[in-house]
């Protein structure tokens, strides 16, 4: 990506800067990275051979807990870790997880980030003490590994220009009751605070580790977008959980305030969302919320028809996307955004009524609603060790054209000529945008500032254009602005602050969108 820096830098410099709106200073890898539209995958799957890579659920493969002879219920890490065979197959399981070829293949179809879910033992390796007082210290052993294959996958990532967000999936004493949360007991986070004091120290631990490698990289890397604190947290109420997330997020940015941090918002997504607006993000970093969205699991989901599934999601003004549309725009404007961090094309059997295409359908109406509201995405899951299941498996799902690829805006070839093609469409756009913005404020009386709209939509075209250029050649979709209000927050700072912020925000919010227009269409 830093070869591809001095294209847009030289792009960025056929015009005044100041003319342009641009500081080209402020659009670093990093930042592209981090604020850049997320299209991702789970992997937590493997190719052959199989098996869910760190966390591991059973239902996605059963060979590593045949491996491991692991000890009865045989559901969890934990009962694999018992195992007489757990080190040897779990090790034989993390070097077979993914090669080359599938990261070719997630770029090549318009794929740009991934989430990765670990428990916390498997940070061990990069500090023992995690372990100290938890279900899991008499298997620093079986675990010690595993933090250098995290490290190389973040390594392949950045090979491939691919994002990675860590997700704390299984923390000390379980955030809720399901196997892949660590064990196969009860959970007790809540309800015991040495479990959340374990939890905290592991937190600061994966994110003073995970900045320590990626420094000490040549280059640096810049992929790493995000810690999730806990996966689908159950609290007993929301103010416990959120008076946990506020001071986990204070700890972790009193090491590294540039850190986006992401939230699981228990699918109570409006009331994190208002979470959000009372604990704003620092001008330099991100707050996210990450919603799971499936639709095969209640018995309301169990008696749609997959017909009427996509036509609620394609709906603006049905509950879904209506509710969150107001989380992104709330979240946004405290810095932040929303991803939806799971979901897929699964329907229960009864949902498929034979109607021709009902699944692709079904995922177009989710992708087509991800992409208008939210920030990114990551479909749920790579890849089966079972085939063929394109409703949980990404990887089948785009083999057989059920999942379209690629996704996003196909990248096309941009000469040094069209710098000026790009200021005459940005500047007729702008003066179309501020008429009728002009004209519709004027119906009513109010102390407006049209110049912030101005000012926003200058800026936010030129950011558009500045992250469709960081693109690598070898990928087929573009770069996009995702966090598009918690960025355009940013980039007003002080200048453009104030009660007249929001005409600087909403001529952004056009801006990027009219400059994706222009992009596609040449």
């Amino acid at each position: 990506m830093h070869k591809l820096f001095e294209k847009l830098k030289a792009h960025s410099a056929s015009e005044d800067p100041q003319q342009r709106g641009v500081d080209p200073g402020w659009i670093t890898p990093q930042v592209i990275h981090r604020y850049r539209k997320q299209r991702g995958v789970n992997l937590d799957e493997l190719p052959p051979p199989p098996g869910s890579w760190f966390v591991l659920e059973r239902w996605i493969t059963d060979q590593p807990f045949n491996d491991a002879h692991a000890v009865q219920p045989a559901q969890s890490d934990l009962d694999v870790a018992k195992g007489s065979k757990a080190k040897e197959a779990l090790e034989r399981h993390w070097d077979t997880w993914i090669r080359d070829e599938d990261w070719s293949y997630m770029s090549q179809r318009g794929i740009n980030a991934v989430r990765i879910p670990i428990g916390y033992y498997h940070i061990c390796g990069a500090d023992p003490g995690v372990l100290e007082a938890t279900d899991f210290q008499p298997f620093f052993e079986v675990y010690r590994g595993a933090w250098s294959r995290i490290t190389r996958a973040i390594q392949s990532a950045a090979a491939h220009d691919m994002s990675v967000l860590i997700d704390l999936h299984a923390a000390p004493g379980k955030q809720n009751n399901d196997a892949h949360a660590g064990t196969s007991d009860r959970a007790n986070f809540f309800g015991d605070p040495h479990n959340q004091r374990c939890t905290l120290r592991a937190l600061r631990s994966l994110l003073t580790n995970l900045n320590a490698f990626a420094n000490s990289c040549d280059p640096p890397l810049c992929n790493i977008i995000g810690i999730e604190l806990l996966n689908e947290p159950n609290p007993p109420s929301d103010n416990i959980l959120q008076q946990w997330y506020a001071g986990a997020i204070q700890e972790l940015r009193s090491i590294d305030p540039t850190m986006p941090i992401y939230l699981g918002e228990c699918w109570r997504t409006e009331a994190y969302a208002e979470f959000l607006a009372q604990h704003p993000s620092p001008h330099d970093g991100l707050t996210v919320l990450d919603h799971h969205l499936y639709r095969c699991f209640t018995p309301s989901d169990i008696h749609t028809a997959a017909e009427d599934h996509a036509r609620a999601l394609s709906d603006p003004s049905a509950p879904t996307p209506r509710m969150l549309d107001n989380a992104a725009e709330k979240a946004g404007r405290a810095g932040g955004g929303v991803i939806i961090g799971e979901w897929s094309g699964a329907l229960n059997p009864s949902s498929l009524r034979g109607v021709a295409d009902e699944q692709r359908h079904f995922i177009s109406a989710q992708l087509e609603l991800f992409e208008r509201v939210c920030a990114g995405w990551y479909f749920w899951t790579y890849k089966k060790q079972w085939q063929g299941d394109t409703g949980w498996s990404w990887r089948d799902a785009s083999d057989r054209g059920v999942f379209p690829s690629p996704v996003g805006i196909r990248q096309r070839e941009v000469g040094h000529e069209d710098a000026h093609r790009q200021t005459v469409a940005r500047d007729a756009a702008k003066n179309r945008a501020l008429v009728a913005h002009t004209q519709y404020w004027s119906q009513y009386p109010g102390s407006y500032d049209h110049s912030f709209f101005d000012a926003g939509f200058i800026c936010g075209w030129d950011d558009a254009y500045q992250f469709f250029l960081s693109t690598p050649p070898t990928s087929l979709s573009v770069n996009q602005i995702g966090f598009t209000r918690a960025w355009a927050r940013r980039r007003a700072s002080t200048t453009y602050s104030g009660e007249h912020y929001w005409e600087y925000e909403t001529g952004f919010l056009q801006a990027a969108e009219a400059a994706a227009q222009d992009y596609g269409q040449f």
